[in-house]
């Protein structure tokens, strides 16, 4: 059965001298993985739309085995995303997320639409980490995570100094900050972070700029959640941590413009 799939390429694994297999993940029908025959030769019309963040349309004959990818037409073939170093580095993490979160043949709504705009917003020379930031707040109900946010998680308040608690995975009011010593204390600047994080869409949002300490805070909540609910190791992520470690390997970027 041959059918046509709009997607985007997540992962690719050299398959003998010429083939590749490919992982894409489609609108349609979610995570699916396909062999692209012929792809890793320079002048095979595969090679350029199996390259790695290509979104693309392809047709895919699918048998009882893995399925055979038959031809491709790039929409979008995110060159800035793969000249770029950070965004390169962003990207792959993004990718690794919906990856290892999700499973194969299996549709999960708002998934697609995420990954594509969170691509297309780094291609388009968005703050990569900013928008990385958006994909691990909202990949978390894909890992059957759901952080309370919208209230107390504890006396349902809505009012008051609030903090995040891990034991939680929510936030807590100061009346109940006792439930939990561990509590970081925060703003409501950095609430409404969170919850947009979390529940608007990336395009409702647009470019965002923030303070590189309130980008840390939020990083640091979400991935210790990830590591301490999850326990999902993400290859990419170290790549990261070495990078913000020695940022003299990037190029400067232009202050931001607004912060919070």
């Amino acid at each position: 059965m041959l059918s046509k799939w709009e997607g985007i390429v997540i992962r690719t694994i050299p398959y003998g001298e010429s083939h590749k297999i490919v992982t894409l993940f489609t609108e349609e029908a979610g995570k699916i993985t396909a062999m692209a025959r012929g792809a890793k030769k320079p002048r095979s019309k595969l090679a350029a739309v199996t390259q790695p963040f290509t979104h693309g349309a392809y047709l895919i004959r699918k048998g009882r085995g893995m399925g055979t990818l038959s031809q491709g037409e790039s929409i979008e073939s995110m060159r800035f995303i793969r000249e770029d170093l950070e965004a390169t580095a962003y990207a792959s993490y993004v990718v690794e997320i919906v990856d290892r979160l999700t499973d194969e043949n299996a549709q999960i709504s708002g998934v697609y639409t995420l990954l594509k705009e969170a691509l297309h917003a780094m291609n388009e020379e968005y703050d990569a980490e900013a928008i990385t930031l958006f994909v691990e707040w909202k990949m978390l109900r894909v890992g059957g995570i759901h952080p309370y946010l919208h209230a107390c998680a504890s006396c349902q308040a809505t009012d008051g100094e609030f903090a995040f608690s891990f034991q939680q995975i929510g936030f807590l009011c100061h009346r109940c900050f006792h439930q939990d010593p561990y509590v970081l204390k925060l703003t409501p600047t950095q609430i409404r972070l969170i919850r947009t994080f979390y529940t608007v869409p990336i395009h409702q949002v647009g470019d965002v700029s923030l303070k590189k300490e309130t980008k840390q805070l939020m990083k640091k909540i979400v991935r210790t959640i990830y590591d301490e609910q999850l326990g999902v190791y993400f290859k990419s992520r170290k790549f990261l941590d070495t990078l913000e470690a020695t940022p003299e390997l990037l190029p400067k970027k232009k202050n931001p413009e607004s912060e919070a």
